[in-house]
């Protein structure tokens, strides 16, 4: 919401995003589709959702989405922000299912689809949150608290920890270095800084043993 302060950012692990993706094909593959793109690009389901065919750059080895920009926060420019692009690196085999999704469809089409064909609305979540609830739940999290919003907020989480500089991970995820460190620094520091800062600790003194004999 405008202005607002408090996040409920739910972390959940690389082993149970990998779970989550799985049965969200198993339930419906277009959902699927939306489910996986959401996990590797880190996206706001709100841009996704607004991909075109042309959006898609599918390098061999390199590939990327053309993301849409939110333009969150509103503004005079916000309907020139939407109409922004940024890259954002995706797997090959993601890229693959792509491709095969656009298979034959004009550029300026949405990418992703629902499993009737028609484009997914401007705030998906009104159409698949029954969906969501269902596969949190196949794969033992809580719906109450595990929402496709998880999928960004442990997009960011991975990369922190995976030293990609934060000014980069902002850019990747179309926000601020300040929203970052507002909303995200507390996961850098349970999780990564006490490894890092042992390294540098003053350490103690090791004692002899009985059998060490000292040098002159």
């Amino acid at each position: 919401m405008p202005d607002a302060r408090e996040a409920r950012n739910v972390i959940i692990s690389d082993d149970k995003v990998r779970e989550l993706i799985a049965a969200a094909y198993r339930l419906d593959h277009q959902f699927g589709l939306l489910t996986d793109t959401l996990a590797i690009t880190g996206a706001r389901p709100s841009q996704a959702v607004r991909l075109r065919v042309e959006d898609l750059h599918n390098h061999p080895l390199r590939p990327k989405l053309m993301m849409p920009k939110s333009a969150k926060g509103g503004g005079r420019n916000r309907s020139v922000k939407k109409a922004e692009r940024y890259s954002v690196p995706i797997t090959t085999q993601l890229a693959a299912k792509l491709k095969a999704a656009a298979k034959g469809r004009a550029d300026n089409v949405p990418l992703l689809l629902q499993s009737d064909g028609s484009p997914w609305a401007d705030n998906p979540g009104q159409s698949y949150h029954r969906d969501v609830n269902k596969v949190v739940t196949a794969i033992g999290l809580n719906p109450a608290e595990v929402t496709m919003y998880s999928l960004r907020h442990s997009s960011i989480v991975r990369m922190l920890l995976r030293n990609v500089p934060i000014r980069l991970v902002a850019s990747l995820h179309n926000t601020s270095v300040a929203m970052i460190e507002r909303h995200y620094s507390k996961y850098i520091t349970e999780y990564s800084v006490d490894d890092i800062t042992r390294a540098g600790l003053l350490s103690e003194p090791v004692a002899a043993g009985d059998n060490v004999v000292g040098l002159r």
